[in-house]
Parts: C-alpha cells; structure tokens; sequence
C-alpha cells in the first residue's frame, strides 16, 4: 500500500468518526442516549434529596434515557423560562406554579399534555387540580404539590386563654375567629400577626370561603373584576384586627411569613396565617419546648374552601423527546413517589392514592389537619386570568397595602380594584 493510498484511508476513518460523534445520540451525546433536562424548583434540604433521589432512580432503571438535575429558584423562575423559551433553551421538564404558567401555554412555550400523559395519572389527580393546569383546550402543567394556608397557633397561649379550639369539621367563622384574636391580645401579644408583604394571593384565596370570586368571565370570555360582598370579608376583618380591635400586629402586614417566626417564638403573636410547607421552618427553628399546632383557617359562607395554585411540572414545546419526558413525569408522580416528594416539601399531594398514605395522616406536625382540607381546595381565581401579573403588581398589591395600613377605606379599594384594574385587563382580552 502506497504512502498516499494510507494517508487518504487515514483521512476517510476519522472523517467517518468525526461524523459518528455528531450525529450520536440527538442530544448531542456521543453514546446514543436520549438526555432530558429536568430544572427542579426545589429549595428545602429533604426536597432537594427527594428529587434528586428519584431522578437517579429512574437513571438507573432507564439506561437509554437520562435525565439531568438543573436546579432553578423561585425567585427569578418566570424570567429565566421566558428567556429559555425565546432562546430555544428551555429544559425539557419544567417545574413551577399553575398561577405562572397561562402566558407561557398562552404564548406556545408549553406542550399540550392531552394525549401524552397517561390515564393513571389523569384519573388519579382530581378534576379541580386539573383545572388550575387548563388553558384554552389544552393542558400545560401536571399539577403535583399543594398547600393550604392554615392557621399556626402558640398551643400554650390557646390552652391558657381558654378559646374553643376549631378543627375542620368544626373551623371558626371569620367573626368568630376576629372574636378569638381579640381574646388573645393583651399583655404584650397579639392574636394574630398577617404576614402581608404579597397580599394578593392570601386575600383572594382566603375570600373563596366567603363567596369571593373578584374575577367574572363573560359569555363572550372577558374578564371584569367585581369586587362584591365576598370579596370583601377577608380584607374587612383584617383591617379591623389592626385598625380597630388592635388585635393583630401593624408592623408585620408588610413582612414575609418567615420574618414573623421570631417574633411568634417570642410570645408576641398567638397566632400567624401561614402556607402549610412552613411547618417544616417551625419544626427547624422553634426553641425547645416551645408548643405549636396547626388550625384550619377560618370558613365562611363556602365553608373551608380556599384556592390553591399548586406546583407544576410541564414539558417545553420545543423539546424533542416529549413522550420520554412524559413517561419520567409519570414516573417521578407515581403515587410512593408523590408522597416522597410531598414529605420532603412539607406539603400535600394532589393524587388521591398518595392522600391516603398514613405518613400524611398523623397529629404530628399537624398533617392531618392540613390533609383533611385538601378535598376544600380550589383553583386560586386569578388562576387562567391573562393580564393577572401586571394587574396585581400595578393596581391590587399597593391598594390592598394601602387598605390594610388605613390610608383609605374599603370604597377606595373597591374603586381601585375594579375601574383601575379593568383597564389593565382590557389590554390583554382585546
């Protein structure tokens, strides 16, 4: 064989091999695995492992189809997507809330999982679940994790003062539960401290309970805020708490719920409405001895209803392996898994077989407080609402903080809610 013939075999083998590793694999792996990109939204130490446990099961199990752990925040989880999804990106997997995925399903960033996902875990997640995930036609979103808001209460202070202790089948009314915090107030304490940095949220959802629904759609699919009656028991009995009974803290209305731990470790605060995932907090932080339990949060004409955006876990559009990112959903969703996932964030599962696992059914810690108000649990009303995002950040949070501090009354709320608010709505139903 001559010098030249070799040297042009040569070249020939290792442009074959040259072109072999391109086209292995369509992720770009060289060894002709399917790799799926999994961004996890999960924080607390027990969760991160319980994710990140599941996901090396399933690679172990699956060798033809790995999935990568990428860890995102919840503090800056929109913009990231959006700039994911518009620079072609996104995971294939994506965890986040049903409140924050209507413009991206809106937008065609979101595969519709109709046809993908299987009907095991259709029929095992209740309707009302899936109707925080339905946009249009379609679902974007399974939706897996959901807290109630509950009441965490000092059990030394209630056992001393001597109120009626509510449970689910027997909850507080919202005059009866202004009564109680004005029982519990003296002596250096308040009843009750609102945490309402973002009120928004906990002031709609509570008001479920009272026949609050602020958002209309009509005939023609236009939404108008109304804010009627319902809607306003929740902000009403706030604002009288602090302004008139002096039965809950004025400073705490602009903190976050884990900026009033101190203070109710401290005996400043009988009581503090809180998501149910903060137990967990709680349980790390209070000093020894200290004595806590969880109340159901007070019902109204409604009952205990109150409404959720559960967290999700979607599939971006532009992802090539859409089934295989729906089978590790299933997997990851599968109910023992479900309840791992759900013990590991202190929160409750949205399947029913993961519901009736024991470990969510015991006093301690309060689970089965929080377990029994999951079948209470309804869509948040801002939930499929286009233009929510700007009409809360522009027009309700500033006019319910204003509300709650006594800059103006509740016809100046409703003013502002409803003629200020509808004119932002309009410009995303046009």
């Amino acid at each position: 064989m001559t010098r030249t013939r070799t040297r042009i075999l040569t070249l020939f083998a290792c442009a074959v091999l040259l072109l072999a590793g391109c086209s292995g694999g369509g992720d770009g792996a060289d060894d002709g695995r399917i790799t799926l990109r999994f961004q996890s939204l999960a924080w607390q130490d027990e969760s991160v492992k319980a994710n990140k446990e599941l996901v090396r099961e399933w690679n172990a199990g699956h060798p033809d189809v790995r999935v990568e752990y990428v860890q995102g925040s919840w503090d800056s989880v929109h913009d990231q997507l959006l700039t994911s999804f518009e620079g072609g990106e996104a995971p294939d997997i994506i965890h986040d809330a049903s409140d924050d995925l209507a413009d991206f399903a809106y937008g065609g960033y979101l595969a519709d999982l109709t046809e993908l996902l299987p009907a095991r875990l259709k029929s095992d997640i209740p309707e009302r679940s899936w109707e925080t995930v339905a946009f249009g036609d379609g679902i974007y979103g399974v939706p897996f994790l959901q807290e109630p808001r509950v009441l965490i209460a000092n059990a030394t202070l209630l056992k001393e003062s001597g109120v009626r202790i509510p449970t689910p089948e027997h909850p507080w009314t919202w005059p009866e539960f202004r009564q109680v915090t004005k029982e519990l107030s003296g002596d250096g304490t308040y009843g009750v401290a609102w945490p309402l940095k973002e009120p928004v949220s906990a002031t709609l959802n509570l008001s479920l309970s009272t026949g609050g629904k602020l958002f209309h759609r009509g005939a023609d699919g236009k939404v108008t805020v109304r804010f009627e009656t319902g809607d306003q028991v929740v902000p009403r009995t706030v604002h009288d708490q602090v302004d008139t009974d002096h039965s809950a803290s004025p400073t705490t209305l602009g903190s976050g719920g884990s900026d009033t731990l101190p203070g109710f470790f401290a005996g400043k605060y009988a009581m503090v409405p809180l998501g149910f995932s903060y137990r967990q907090q709680i349980e790390q932080q209070a000093p020894e001895g200290f004595d806590w339990q969880v109340l159901p949060a007070p019902a109204g004409a409604d009952g205990l209803a109150q409404g959720v955006s559960p967290q999700t876990l979607s599939i971006a559009e532009d992802s090539p392996h859409k089934k295989e990112a729906a089978a590790f959903v299933d997997f990851l969703l599968q109910p023992d898994n479900m309840v791992r996932l759900a013990l590991g964030d202190w929160m409750l599962p949205t399947g029913e077989q993961a519901l009736k696992n024991p470990a969510l059914h015991t006093d301690e810690h309060g689970w089965a407080t929080g377990t029994a108000l999951a079948e209470h649990l309804r869509p948040a009303p801002a939930q499929s609402v286009r233009g929510y995002a700007e009409w809360k950040d522009k027009v309700a949070t500033p006019a319910l903080q204003e509300y709650y501090s006594g800059a103006i009354g509740m016809d100046e709320l409703r003013h502002r809610l409803e003629e200020d608010g509808n004119l932002v709505l309009a410009r995303y139903q046009r």
